[in-house]
Parts: structure tokens; C-alpha cells; sequence
């Protein structure tokens, strides 16, 4: 009896030592944790939030989400009443969650400051102990919109054409710019042109594209940091324009431009140019190159200086034919049949051959390379969104970076 008595207490002492061991381990392993994405420091009247909660095995046993202001808690999302959450699993061990926290989700909030807390807790040791997180981001919330009118008068807007505008965005931390339709057009401080008279001025270049109707609507926005929108209606009167339209046939030099660019292109790579495959290989070449070149012109422009680099008129080539006018809607054909259509988007001046090119006013090199259909390529950036773009270069003698 006395030896079994001390084998029962031997085994209680080592379940102790053990179950202790067991508890402390537990208790170190990982927490769940918290990232958030949005909201970056605001809260506005249409806010949302966004994060993301990684956890071993993916295992959630706790997950609240509330928003306190003033000594006041107002849920946002529990994992047993998501509401008016998305959730998506992105990974086993990873859940976003998305959910509305503006003032229209949220009535009773007040502009001020504000916190979010997040708790998360994930079972380990079989469920017998939680590990517990606490994650907080704290937000300004702003619901005072931003304001936005238009200064300058007389917008006769072309079709296709370039248009100016001068107008008056606030408070200062606003991004604004000019909308037409789904297209957005940066604007920039006033300073940029010389308006030094009010802070509150910007300006922008926009267009009402080739391809869009001319009672596209043309409206100046400003956005604060809290997602808030102020916008005016642009007071315009817009020119349609006819296009011009041609039938190029491909057969007399197919051979000749679509090798090359092939060759320069990784994209390309691999795509036939024999002769029977020339016609085909010329149809991704027009088309999906194109609008890769597209896409690339476009994120150059991104990165415009915000001021006016130049300061009198712009100057063509000098001495130089036009070969092809902006917006040009085209037929190619190959052995008198129709094989692509497009849009050629520039304004082609051409000269003999080896004859130096003279940018059309002050500026930067922003690109410097073989850039598709464009062949040798120069794109001079001179601010405030308006580029220039020299193509079918023999040489190229300026690098990015060089002002010119």
C-alpha cells in the first residue's frame, strides 16, 4: 500500500511537471496577427475597413472588431455575426475582412479622434488554453468634405483635342484633377504655372478622348485623405470631330517591320516570322503589343514632374511631311483581305533619314529604349502630364535622366 501510495504521488508530481511544461509551451507559441491596410490614418463618411488575420492551422476561436470614440464601443465584426462583412479565406492560414466603418455605417460618429481594436485569440493545447492578441490603429475621423469649383470660364473642349483648366480645390491635403467620364487627369498646385495669388488654385490638362461622345460629362473632383468627394460640373461646350479613316495594305513591307520588332521584343519571343506566319505574327504585333506599348506610356505619364518645364509654344519638326494624322481609324488588309483594325494614336512627322531629332520643347528623359511598335523610342516628360514621344529612331543619344 505504502509503495503504490508513493508511485501515485510520483505520477501526480510528474503529471504536474508535465502538465506545467505543457502549459508554459502553450502559452509561447504564436498569436494570431493583425495587419491592416485600410484605413491608413482617416475615417470618412464611406470608409472601409481592411485587414487581414494570419493564424496557425488557420484556427480562430476569438475575433471581435469595434470602434471606440468617446468612451463609446461600437461593434464592427465578430466571428459568430459577421454582418455587413466580406470575409475571404486568401491562404489557410490567412482571412481578410472587409467592412464599411464610415459615417453611413456608422451614424453615431463624431469628427475626432477614434480607435480601432481588434482581439484575436486561437486555441492551442487542445482547446484547454487561448492565445490572445490586442491590435489598435488609431484614426482621425473627417467628415467635413472638401470643396471644389471651377475658376477659369470659356471651355470649348474638342474632340480628341487638349483642353486646360484652372480651378480651386481645399483643404490643402485634397487630390483633385479633372474627370471626364471614367478618365481621370491629375491636376496640380497652381504654383506649377506661376499662380502664386491663392494656395487653393490648381490646374490641369485633360482631353475628351477620340473614342468618347461629346456629351461625355467633365467634372473637377477633390478627394481628402478620409475618402471624402467634392465635385463641379465643368460648364463646356464640346466640338465633335471626324476622324480620319484608311486602308493600309500590309503585303509591300510586312516582311520587312515585323522581324525587328520581334527580335527586340521578350514578349515576342518565340513568335514565328516566316513568311507563311508573317500575316498572323503581324496581328499580335498591331494588337497586343500595342496595347502593351499603351499601357507603358501610360504609367510614364504617372511619374510627370508637377511644373511647367517649358515656357513658350511647343515646335514640330521643321522641314517635315505628315505622314499620319492623330486618331486615325485603320483597315489593314493582306492579299486585298481585311486581317486587323485599329486606332493609330499619333501625329507622324517624317524627314530623310539620319537627320537629328530636336525635342519639341524643355524637358526630361523618361524613357530611352526599344519600345514595340514604336521601335527606338524617346518619351521627354515636360510636366504637369504632358509628354512627348519620338519613335522610329535610328539611334538613340540621350539616356533617362537627361534634360533636354
Amino acid at each position: 500500500m505504502r509503495a503504490f501510495a508513493k508511485i501515485l504521488l510520483f505520477l501526480i508530481v510528474l503529471g504536474v511537471i508535465v502538465g506545467g511544461a505543457a502549459w508554459w509551451w502553450a502559452g509561447r507559441q504564436p498569436a494570431p496577427s493583425v495587419e491592416f491596410r485600410q484605413p491608413q490614418k482617416f475615417v470618412g463618411q464611406n470608409s472601409a475597413l481592411e485587414m487581414m488575420v494570419q493564424t496557425p492551422q488557420g484556427q480562430l476561436s476569438r475575433l471581435d472588431v469595434s470602434l471606440e470614440q468617446n468612451g463609446k464601443s461600437y461593434p464592427i465584426f465578430a466571428l459568430n455575426q459577421p454582418t455587413d462583412a466580406t470575409t475571404r479565406q486568401e491562404a489557410a492560414d490567412r482571412l481578410f475582412i472587409s467592412r464599411p466603418i464610415g459615417k453611413r455605417a456608422i451614424p453615431e460618429l463624431q469628427p475626432g479622434p477614434a480607435r480601432i481594436v481588434v482581439h484575436a485569440a486561437r486555441p492551442v493545447l487542445r482547446g484547454m488554453r487561448q492565445i490572445a492578441v490586442e491590435a489598435t490603429r488609431d484614426v482621425q475621423v473627417r467628415l467635413e468634405p472638401p470643396q471644389a469649383s471651377v475658376v477659369s470660364t470659356f471651355h470649348y473642349v474638342n474632340l480628341g483635342g487638349a483642353e486646360f483648366i484652372i480651378y480651386r480645390a481645399t483643404p490643402a491635403d485634397v487630390e483633385s484633377g479633372v474627370r471626364v467620364g471614367d478618365r481621370i487627369y491629375p491636376g496640380f498646385p497652381g504654383t506649377a504655372v506661376g499662380i502664386k495669388s491663392d494656395p487653393a488654385i490648381h490646374v490641369a490638362f485633360f482631353a475628351l478622348a477620340y473614342d468618347q461622345d461629346v456629351n461625355t460629362p467633365i467634372t473637377v473632383f477633390a478627394r481628402d485623405p478620409a475618402g471624402n468627394i467634392a465635385a463641379a460640373v465643368v460648364d463646356h461646350m464640346a466640338f465633335s470631330k471626324a476622324f480620319s479613316k484608311s486602308t493600309i495594305p500590309i503585303d509591300s513591307w510586312v516582311a520587312r517591320v515585323v522581324p525587328p520588332i520581334v527580335a527586340n521584343t521578350p514578349s515576342l519571343q518565340g513568335e514565328s516570322t516566316a513568311p507563311a506566319d508573317l500575316p498572323q505574327t503581324f496581328v499580335k504585333v498591331n494588337s497586343d503589343l500595342r496595347r502593351q506599348n499603351a499601357q507603358t506610356i501610360a504609367e510614364l505619364a504617372k511619374k510627370t514632374a508637377p511644373e511647367m518645364m517649358w515656357k513658350t509654344s511647343f515646335e514640330p519638326l521643321t522641314n517635315a511631311a505628315v505622314e499620319a494624322k492623330f486618331a486615325d481609324f485603320r483597315t489593314y488588309t493582306y492579299m486585298g483581305k481585311e486581317i486587323d483594325r485599329q486606332v493609330h494614336l499619333g501625329f507622324d512627322l517624317a524627314v530623310t533619314q539620319q537627320v537629328p531629332i530636336k525635342a519639341a520643347q524643355t524637358g526630361v528623359v523618361v524613357h530611352a529604349a526599344y519600345l514595340g511598335i514604336y521601335g527606338n523610342c524617346v518619351i521627354i516628360d515636360h510636366g504637369l502630364g504632358v509628354q512627348t514621344l519620338y519613335g522610329h529612331l535610328s539611334s538613340i543619344g540621350v539616356k533617362v535622366g537627361d534634360k533636354v
